[in-house]
């Protein structure tokens, strides 16, 4: 569960969280480090070595969900992602799409990965990436920044999520091994 659970999707809320994310301080050395809500430690971002990985919204969960209802589940989803991808294209210009092929294929044979791509492997995020950068990002020193949202879920039961990833360096696909 994220600290987004129990919200609607709310596509002004979502671009000032992504807005705000890119302002954000980024570390330059050390682990992936998670952190949570301090009431309920649900999930609020992660933080690693050149990068923020965020949650900006997350459905229901989908247990007992099945058929045409967790089709539409999925479309609502997937409809939220599209909204917050074309608002972005409009501010920034087109996204380049970066797969999460070669990520997946190496989680699964356990060939190492480099963060970012280690984090989302981890934590289950294997959609596709909407890739802007380098895009504004707010005050000085903040430097550079590259955007990634992707829409995820880590099995059939579990919610849909939408994440944000910040990066200080361009987000591009690991060479297959």
């Amino acid at each position: 569960m994220t600290a987004r659970a129990d919200e609607p999707f709310d596509l002004t809320r979502a671009t000032s969280d992504v807005e705000a994310a890119l302002s954000a301080p980024v570390p330059t050395t050390g682990p992936a480090l998670s952190e949570g809500e301090p009431a309920t430690g649900e999930w609020t971002v992660t933080r690693g070595e050149g990068f923020l990985l965020l949650p900006l919204w997350e459905s229901e969960a989908l247990t007992g969900v099945y058929g045409p209802e967790w089709n539409d589940a999925e479309a609502a989803a997937e409809a939220h992602l599209t909204a917050l991808v074309t608002e972005l294209d409009r501010r920034w210009g087109p996204h380049r799409t970066v797969s999460m092929r070669v990520p997946l294929h190496r989680s699964q044979t356990g060939d190492p990965l480099p963060e970012p791509f280690h984090t989302l492997a981890a934590t289950d995020c294997y959609g596709d990436l909407a890739v802007w950068g380098p895009v504004p990002s707010g005050a000085p020193p903040a430097g550079p920044r590259w955007l990634a949202l992707s829409l995820n879920q880590s099995d059939g039961d579990a919610p849909m999520i939408i994440t944000a990833l910040v990066s200080i360096r361009p987000i591009t696909e690991p060479a297959d091994t």
